[in-house]
């Protein structure tokens, strides 16, 4: 299965999507299992697998048991070049273009390549931008750079054209693990309606509202995580209320 053209044959038909975001760090085996029970009934699109830090050593058992336990695609969702695994479909090869970084600009890549490649893994371009969510995050700490201000759409949106300029063949905005507050929809917005690429919005989602709002702002894919952590059937609540909407 082509992860990238499903995306697009998807949005092509007005459909909107629903990532979730596991974590191998706070996932044991018995976690993946319902969690891929709950995401099966709910019809998840995807599973984005990743870790800020990756402290423990079952990032590829959380992969296996996933694909093991539904058959919904995973898609890497890397936070180092540690993170690529063959069992998986698909890799966001992410390039943070929102900020300054050259390694996670270019360097880690050229690290990585040669590793996917030799995977088979499919490679999905996809210019990365942290946006501020009223505190500091996993991310923006991991990756020694800034956030773009959460009220600053102008930059966001020329942002994203960039990347789409440069080839990306997808925006992934992410108020980051632990957010505070998700992305504002007039940012959604004013970012969706400057290119034409597949949008990506993550971090803070924690209700069916917020989901619906940011879905009916523009974004094409919905990621949720840390709130499963806390009440994982909020899947099915989600993915309910995402997949009742159509893109207009």
């Amino acid at each position: 299965m082509n992860i990238y053209n499903s995306i697009l044959e998807k949005r092509k038909a007005g459909k909107k999507m629903l990532a979730v975001l596991v974590d191998p760090d706070k996932s044991s085996p018995a976690d993946c299992i319902k969690i891929a029970g709950i995401a099966t009934n709910a019809e998840v699109d995807f599973f984005f697998v990743g870790s800020s830090i990756l402290m423990t050593e079952s990032f590829e058992s959380c992969i296996e048991v996933l694909k093991r336990s539904a058959s919904i695609p995973v898609v890497l969702f890397p936070g180092n070049t540690m993170q690529i695994s063959p069992a998986a479909d698909a890799i966001l090869f992410l390039s943070l273009i929102s900020g300054r970084n050259p390694d996670l600009l270019i360097g880690k890549h050229v690290l990585s390549a040669p590793l996917i490649r030799q995977n088979n893994l499919e490679a999905i371009s996809t210019g990365y931008m942290l946006i501020d969510s009223g505190s500091p995050t996993s991310v923006s700490y991991m990756s020694n750079t800034f956030p773009i201000p959460h009220d600053k759409n102008d930059i966001a949106a020329c942002t994203a054209i960039a990347g789409e300029m440069l080839g990306m063949k997808m925006i992934y905005m992410d108020a980051g693990s632990g957010a505070r507050f998700p992305i504002a929809p007039t940012m959604i917005k004013d970012v969706k309606k400057n290119i034409d690429i597949p949008l990506i919005a993550g971090g803070g989602i924690r209700t069916a509202e917020k989901a619906a709002e940011l879905c009916n702002a523009g974004a094409d894919i919905i990621v949720i995580g840390n709130a499963i952590e806390k009440d994982p059937m909020i899947i099915s609540e989600i993915a309910v209320t995402i997949h009742a909407l159509q893109d207009n």
